[in-house]
């Protein structure tokens, strides 16, 4: 198997760099190097391209402006400076998102992703199915707090508190953060992620869980209610 692959930044030293990296993956294919992402719209007209390497931070157009802008896309992953952009690059279905500058090993795994990703694009297509789109869910978020779009791994949540309209996340060994935001909301954000609704205006992590009583959760020394109207389907998705 070979993935044909588009790199498009418009500084040389990042292109050379992962052009190093490329050569040293024997199943990934440079095809060329563009300064612009207009550059790149003629060769994704007449070439076979499985894969773009993408900065953000461009001359005429970003490089979340071009992904917007075609319709039929390959797999990309966005290789920037700049950390804000996550969140919406995996809204637009990026493989993964690396920010400079890159190491190899980091650089290996997510060209790991794209060759899982392209053998369900091609078994799907054999199968005369739509081809499903890349969906990477990161294992951090970026809440508002402080004036500041501040990132938080799910690892150290503990547990969320609701406060009307706002909730506060309290962090291992770090200072809650308080933001504008459902716990609804928020849940929707957590699906998956190993955490659970036990109370109106709790949101728990269940891996931080160091007792359960009849009405109540231990975590990091706090005592949780578990509201009546949880308490069902949470018990149950702890047994599973």
């Amino acid at each position: 198997m070979r993935i044909n692959c588009l790199i498009i930044d418009d500084e040389p030293l990042a292109q050379d760099l992962l052009e190093s990296y490329i050569n040293k993956i024997p199943f990934i294919n440079l095809l060329a190097k563009c300064s612009s992402a207009l550059e790149a719209l003629d060769l994704l007209r007449n070439h076979s391209i499985d894969l773009i390497f993408l900065d953000i931070h461009m001359p005429n157009i970003s490089g979340i402006e071009f992904i917007k802008s075609i319709e039929t896309r390959p797999l990309f992953i966005f290789t920037t400076a700049y950390s804000e952009y996550a969140i919406e690059a995996f809204d637009l279905n990026a493989v993964d998102y690396l920010v400079k500058p890159i190491p190899f090993d980091r650089f290996l795994k997510a060209t790991n992703k794209v060759v899982d990703y392209h053998n369900i694009k091609n078994k799907t297509a054999l199968s005369e199915q739509p081809a499903p789109k890349p969906a990477i869910k990161p294992d951090y978020l970026f809440v508002k707090a402080d004036y500041k779009e501040k990132k938080v791994n799910y690892k150290d949540i503990l547990y969320i508190e609701g406060l009307k309209d706002y909730i506060k996340i309290h962090l291992k060994n770090k200072q809650p953060l308080v933001t504008h935001k459902s716990l609804k909301s928020m849940l929707e954000t957590l699906d998956g992620m190993g955490f659970v609704r036990i109370h109106r205006s709790f949101i728990i992590s269940i891996q931080h869980i160091k007792s359960i009583t009849k009405n109540r959760v231990v975590i990091n020394e706090d005592w949780i209610p578990i509201g009546d109207n949880y308490k069902e389907a949470f018990l149950r998705q702890i047994k599973e």
